[in-house]
């Protein structure tokens, strides 16, 4: 049995449509269904699932309205992972906890390794390495650092491209900050194949901390490049580069979110497509499924 807490979200929905071991049952709760943040409502699901896995794709992502509410933040990031945590334990479950490339502050110049310290710069960053620090809590633990999630099923950057492209002739787009583009489908099918394998026992965890982020380190300005380039509905928008103090936001992002995943790719043989047949992927989705069109809106 898999639970997957924060189903709603864009990798929830992809981790309760991606293929996970033969005979797993895989039971979501949205956030509405249920409230992390209560323990008795936690305990009451974990007690009743017992689940060999729980995976949290739950997590407070506004990343700058979290400048403002630092205790919502907290309680979703750092004291609702120790409760899971304490939960997984009571019924022997590996608990799957995502985290970010915002636990760093961003100026190291190269990647950043599982083994980097780590200095996060604003409020959604202290309170995901907050929540690392407390996911530390479950005896079996994964604990999966990714970066600038995109899908087909939510809000992000490609559906704002997209919408942008549709209204404008030009678009302004930030080129001194670079990240790894992980594709929210392709982040939940490699979660689903290693935390099976560790959740039912079939292989060791060589570590409890790995970066599972797409292989190819792009800018925001190369990657909305990719994304129209890949559309057939606005392919003739002119992207320009601007610089970050041209397009300031209430909190801080790191130049540099450059994670390097070949440790779990030496571990479990995961790895990431590579980031243009990911976005690729994407975009047709959204302009060809009549299920996901709203995701444009």
């Amino acid at each position: 049995m898999i639970l997957v807490t924060g189903a709603g979200g864009q990798l929830g929905r992809e981790l309760l449509r991606a293929r996970w071991s033969d005979g797993a049952a895989v039971c979501g709760y949205t956030s509405a269904e249920l409230d992390i943040r209560n323990p008795d409502a936690v305990g009451s699901v974990v007690e009743t699932l017992r689940p060999n896995v729980i995976v949290n794709a739950a997590a407070y992502t506004a990343v700058d309205r979290a400048e403002d509410e630092p205790d919502e933040a907290e309680a979703v990031n750092v004291t609702a992972v120790k409760t899971l945590a304490n939960a997984a334990n009571h019924v022997d479950a590996l608990l799957v906890h995502l985290s970010t490339d915002y636990v760093f502050n961003g100026t190291k110049s190269g990647w950043y390794t599982e083994s980097d310290p780590i200095s996060p710069i604003g409020v959604y960053g202290r309170t995901k390495a907050d929540g690392e620090q407390a996911a530390e809590a479950a005896h079996k633990l994964l604990t999966l650092r990714t970066s600038w999630v995109y899908g087909a099923l939510g809000s992000n950057f490609v559906t704002t491209m997209l919408r942008l492209g549709a209204e404008r002739d030009e678009l302004g787009v930030v080129r001194d900050q670079v990240g790894c583009p992980t594709a929210a489908g392709d982040l939940a099918r490699a979660i689903a194949a290693v935390a099976a394998a560790v959740g039912y026992g079939t292989r060791p965890t060589p570590q409890r901390l790995y970066h599972l982020a797409g292989p190819d380190a792009m800018t925001w300005f190369d990657f909305a490049r990719a994304v129209f380039a890949s559309s057939s509905r606005c392919s003739d928008i002119e992207v320009l580069p601007i610089a970050t103090d041209e397009y300031p936001t209430r909190a801080a992002r790191p130049a540099n979110s450059r994670l390097d995943s070949s440790a779990i790719r030496t571990d479990f043989g995961v790895e990431l497509p590579p980031a243009v047949q990911s976005i690729a992927n994407v975009v047709h989705e959204l302009e060809s499924s009549p299920r996901t069109a709203t995701n444009r809106i």
